[in-house]
C-alpha cells in the first residue's frame, strides 16, 4: 500500500479497488497523471516528508499554556536504561535516552527496526520498568513504583498499539472493551458508563450503536479506531501511540492521523507519536527524537529536523524515504549510496 515504494522500485503499476483493476499503465504515467479519481484520491493521502505539519492540527495555545509547557514538562526522562537478559547475554534496548513531553504537545519517535523506540514508548507509560534512570511524571519519580502505586496513575497514561486486536478481546464486545477502565474507576453507574462509551465511539468517527459489536466486525482502521476510543476512556493526560497507523494503508492513515491531531488539539493531550514513516511522524509532530541503538542522537521541532538535520543519521533516514517521482526516487537512491556506512 505504499506508493512511494511503488514508484522507486517498479517500471508498471496496477491499482485495485474492491477486488477490481481500477487503473494501469507505466508507473511514471500513472502517478504524474492518473486518470481516475481513486487513484488521484490515493495520491493525496500520501504524506510528504517535506510538508510542513497541517496547520488545522495545531494547538494555537494561550499565553498561559506556553508558559505552562515550557516550565512544567508533563514527562521527563533522565538517563533511561533498559536492558534485557541477563549477565553475558544482556541486550541493552534504551541506552540512557533522556527527553521531555511537554503538556499538551506531540513528540515524535522515529527510528529503524531494533532501534529501542518501541521499548522506549512502553517505559514512558510503565509497561516496562526500567533498568536504570529516572521517570518522572507531572514532577513525580515513578520510574521505581510498584503496581499498587502506579495504579492510581495508570489511567493517566495509556498506549495505543500498532495491532489493536491483540488488545481487544475477541469474545467481547467493543464497548464492554472499551468500557473496562471505567468500570475499573468504579466513578459511574453501568448506564452512565455505557453513555460514556457511546460518546467515545462517535468521537473516533464511529456509529455509537456499534457498542455491541465485535472485533472481527471491523476494517483495520475501524478497529484502531476502537483502541484510541479505548485509550481515551479514562481521560488521561498523556498517550504514547506506538506505530498506529504502520499497517493501514495510506488513505486509511490519512484519517487516523487527522483524528489523533484533532484530538490532541481539543482534548489538550501530549502525545508521544512511534513510527518509522518519517513522513506520518512529520504530519503530527511538534517536536521530533531520532533514536539508533538505543540511543537518541538528535531531537528538536519537527521542522528544524526535518528541513536541516544535524546528524548523518538523521539524513540519511530522510534520503531514504520513498517519494512519488520516480526521477527523485532514482536520485534519492544515488545520494543514499554516501550515507550507506553512516
Amino acid at each position: 500500500h505504499d506508493l512511494g515504494v511503488v514508484a522507486g522500485s517498479v517500471d508498471d503499476v496496477l491499482v485495485m479497488r474492491n477486488g477490481t483493476a481500477v487503473e494501469r499503465g507505466a508507473v511514471s504515467a500513472v502517478l504524474d497523471d492518473p486518470r481516475e479519481p481513486y487513484t488521484r484520491a490515493l495520491l493525496a493521502a500520501v504524506p510528504q516528508v517535506d510538508a510542513a505539519r497541517p496547520v488545522v492540527l495545531v494547538k494555537q495555545r494561550t499565553g498561559d499554556e506556553r508558559k505552562a509547557a515550557v516550565e512544567a514538562p508533563l514527562l521527563e526522562a533522565v538517563g533511561l536504561r533498559r536492558e534485557f537478559g541477563k549477565r553475558q547475554d544482556t541486550v541493552t534496548a534504551v541506552d540512557g535516552v533522556s527527553l521531555t513531553v511537554r503538556r499538551g504537545e506531540t513528540l515524535g519517535i522515529v527510528g529503524e527496526s531494533g532501534s529501542g523506540k518501541t521499548t522506549l514508548g512502553r517505559m514512558l507509560v510503565r509497561l516496562l520498568d526500567p533498568t536504570a534512570g529516572e521517570l518522572r511524571y507531572d514532577g513525580r519519580d515513578i520510574g521505581k513504583l510498584g503496581d499498587k502505586a502506579l495504579r492510581p496513575l495508570r489511567r493517566e497514561l495509556q498506549m495505543v498499539f500498532q495491532d489493536p486486536v491483540s488488545s481487544l478481546n475477541p469474545r467481547r464486545s467493543i464497548g464492554e472493551s472499551i468500557a473496562d477502565p471505567l468500570r475499573a474507576a468504579g466513578e459511574l453507574s453501568d448506564k452512565a458508563v455505557v453513555e460514556r462509551v457511546r460518546e467515545l465511539l462517535e468521537r473516533v468517527g464511529l456509529e455509537p450503536d456499534w457498542y455491541h459489536r465485535y472485533p472481527h466486525e471491523f476494517s483495520g482502521g475501524q478497529r484502531q479506531r476502537v483502541g484510541i476510543a479505548r485509550a481515551l476512556a479514562p481521560a488521561p493526560k498523556l498517550i504514547v501511540c506506538d506505530e498506529p497507523v504502520s499497517a493501514l494503508d495510506v488513505t486509511t492513515q490519512a484519517q487516523v492521523v487527522a483524528l489523533l491531531g484533532e484530538l490532541q488539539r481539543d482534548l489538550g493531550l501530549s502525545l508521544v507519536f512511534i513510527a518509522h514513516d518519517l513522513a506520518v511522524v512529520r504530519q503530527v509532530s511538534d517536536r521530533v527524537a531520532v533514536m539508533r541503538a538505543g540511543k537518541i542522537v538528535e531531537e528538536g521541532p519537527a521542522d528544524a529536523v526535518y528541513d536541516s538535520p544535524q546528524h548523518a543519521y538523521t539524513k540519511g533516514l530522510l534520503a531514504a524515504v520513498p517519494v512519488l517521482d520516480p526521477v527523485e526516487s532514482a536520485v534519492r537512491r544515488a545520494s543514499r549510496k554516501g550515507l550507506a556506512e553512516v
